[in-house]
């Protein structure tokens, strides 16, 4: 995993949280942080950048979408399980193009984040140009990963999660 005094840290960690952000700089570290987290059932927060390396590193170890990876970090990868939202791709000053400010977000009956809301739709902050490739979705969640909230037309992903039977949370 590298360095074993980071693993030894993850590996007792109460909580793991990858916030937002932009760029490549230790995504791979964040990987192994989001893979650890999985595996030992510790607790993951990822918020919009966290949940791109979540959603790679569920593709890459349980999926089996060897390399898979955001475009953001590798535009050449096989598995481009993040991508940029097809009206950004045309885009070639991005200043003030992303998605932001409060957007509906439809939670999904039967998820933990719908019970822990307790509201069918809430609305959270967005800052959002790479999102969740749906091309590549169906396979994500045949492997398990549960799109527990959406854009009200299920076109975004906006929240996974894992079943109780793969992680406590």
């Amino acid at each position: 995993m590298g360095d074993p005094t980071v693993a030894a840290r993850l590996d007792s960690a109460d909580g793991i949280l990858i916030p937002g952000g932009f760029g490549g700089r230790g995504w791979e570290g964040k990987i192994r942080a989001a893979r650890t987290a999985r595996e030992r059932k510790i607790p993951y927060l990822g918020i919009c950048l966290g949940m791109h390396v979540a959603v790679s590193e569920f593709a890459r170890h349980v999926a089996g979408m060897e390399g898979a990876n955001s475009t953001e970090m590798d535009l050449e990868t096989p598995f481009p399980v993040i991508d940029l939202l097809p009206e950004q791709k045309e885009i070639a000053d991005m200043g003030g193009t992303m998605r932001l400010g409060a957007d509906p977000v439809k939670l999904h009956d039967g998820t933990r984040i719908r019970r822990l809301y307790d509201e069918p739709v809430v609305y959270e902050r967005h800052r959002h140009r790479y999102e969740v490739n749906n091309h590549l979705r169906k396979r994500l969640e045949t492997a398990g990963l549960i799109c527990s909230g959406t854009s009200p037309d299920e076109r975004l992903v906006e929240a996974i999660e894992l079943s109780r039977d793969d992680h406590p949370f």
